[in-house]
């Protein structure tokens, strides 16, 4: 066991000096490309920037990879695991910091002789893209090679324990490989769930983890009791190098969720925030939104009007269309879109949903129809490409919606499905783009689609939206679950 221990030592010592050695060439890369725009690129696009500095010296750089080094650091991108997207948001923050404070030192010290601010500035845009991009690839090629893998055991073959199963392989970047299961129900011993064999016997688990060298274990067994939890976890705990409990709380807020721990009694408290309450985050928001879509205004003003002309040659009947949506805090606006379909496209619904049972059964689920008469040649092609939406950028503009935010919807929606879940999902402004749309889109029930917004609504913050709008650009281009 000694020996074994010796050797899982060694392998995380090896794989943090591997992404150590990756940042250090990735840095000094990003360092000479900066330089290279400076004294190549910039002098020809502007005479301000003589080509004659700065005196390239990468033996002269050492402290700003050690700036570099130690915010990458001190964002715990060497000791602790991350989501893909959690990793991102940390390597950004560290690119940032590093970027003030590399220039603050050039400032203070009077090194812009040695080197130039601007290099600096060139520097935090250029790691923006590569830095995360580098690492990410490169922790990918170390997890084909066997490295970064943690072997993680479940405790509890029960639905907790499933969807966390379903969790860790939605997330690869964790780098968790689930073992198997324990649980003392016999009916479920000896089956598989999803590949994964489930063993016997939650209280002989201490055979397993030496045995199968598990290094993390997960308690999923939200119904057993306040002290058999209790017991497992101060049994197990220091069998393990990390233990996982999944409390009976799922639907509550995670993102930016933490905890509180009282010092004189063992006692701990979830700590939700509720950010949808400070104006300053409605008000940043709302400033996102706006600067994002005065950038893309003059971009898409041609690409809009080609369209517009496209839907009027192809079918009768003017090129936007809007309808009453439900907004925010229930105030109806008219949502724009690019027309998708005839004319006549609800007397044509009518006469669908009174003769075909499944079409009826469909529309009732998901509010849509995989393959409706309705839509014209040029709306099917809007609608796969999801540029139908693209007129929803005057509703931003005006505060009427969002980037990101839930689906609007119709009274009719809010009456049969969302009822009194409305006065929640609708508390900030419906978006073009939302979970819905990242998470499988038309593809997905519409109970599934509410408990979406609700969770977004739950745990808001403008990372995720930076998020889902990276995602839903994604899904366009692969033109995934779109009709």
């Amino acid at each position: 066991m000694a020996a074994l221990n010796k050797i899982a030592r060694a392998k995380s010592i090896a794989e943090v000096l591997a992404i150590f050695l990756a940042d250090l060439i990735a840095i000094t890369s990003i360092y000479m490309i900066a330089v290279l725009i400076r004294t190549k690129a910039l002098p020809l696009v502007y005479e301000g920037f003589p080509s004659a500095q700065p005196r390239v010296s990468l033996s002269g750089m050492w402290w700003i990879l050690l700036v570099w080094i130690f915010f990458i650091y001190y964002e715990g991108l060497y000791t602790r695991r991350f989501s893909f997207w959690d990793e991102v948001k940390a390597l950004l923050k560290a690119s940032f910091f590093s970027t003030v404070g590399v220039f603050t030192l050039v400032s203070i010290g009077k090194l812009s002789e040695e080197i130039s601010r601007t290099v600096i500035v060139l520097m935090g845009i250029l790691a923006l893209f590569i830095l995360p991009s580098s690492r990410i690839i490169f922790k990918k090629v170390l997890r084909k090679m066997g490295l970064l893998k943690r072997r993680v055991l479940i405790l509890g073959a029960g639905d907790t324990g499933r969807l966390i199963l379903r969790a860790l392989r939605r997330e690869p970047h964790y780098g968790y490989e689930v073992m198997g299961f324990l649980d003392d129900d016999p009916s479920k011993i000896g089956t598989f769930i999803e590949g994964v064999k489930v063993h016997r016997g939650i209280n002989g688990a201490k055979n397993y983890l030496g045995r199968c060298h598990i290094s993390d274990l997960i308690i999923a067994m939200p119904g057993a009791g306040r002290e058999r939890l209790q017991g497992i976890i101060n049994d197990l705990q220091h069998k393990v190098e990390r233990t996982l409990f999944v409390p009976d709380m799922l639907g509550i807020a995670v993102l930016g969720t933490g905890v509180q721990h009282f010092f004189h009694d063992e006692v701990l408290a979830f700590e939700i925030e509720n950010n949808l309450s400070n104006p300053i985050n409605i008000f940043i928001k709302r400033c996102f939104d706006i600067c994002v879509c005065l950038l893309l205004v003059p971009l898409l003003i041609v690409p809009m009007a080609l369209i517009a002309a496209l839907i009027r040659i192809d079918s009768k009947g003017p090129a936007i269309f809007f309808q009453g949506r439900i907004g925010r805090r229930g105030k109806t606006f008219r949502c724009y879109k690019f027309r998708t379909m005839y004319e006549d496209a609800e007397e044509r619904l009518g006469a669908i949903l009174e003769k075909d049972a499944v079409a009826r059964d469909q529309w009732e689920q998901r509010w849509k129809l995989s393959d409706d008469p309705r839509v014209t040649r040029m709306g099917r092609f809007l609608r796969t490409t999801s540029l139908d939406e693209l007129p929803q950028i005057l509703n931003v503009l005006k505060g009427e919606m969002s980037l990101v935010g839930p689906r609007p919807v119709t009274q009719e929606e809010i009456d049969i499905y969302y009822k009194d879940l409305a006065a929640l999902c609708f508390r900030v402004l419906p978006g073009i783009t939302g979970l819905w749309q990242v998470s499988g889109r038309s593809n997905t029930g519409y109970d599934y689609r509410i408990s979406l917004d609700l969770w977004y609504v739950k745990n808001w913050n403008l990372w995720l939206d930076i998020v889902i709008i990276l995602k839903t650009i994604r899904i366009v281009l692969k033109r995934d679950g779109a009709y």
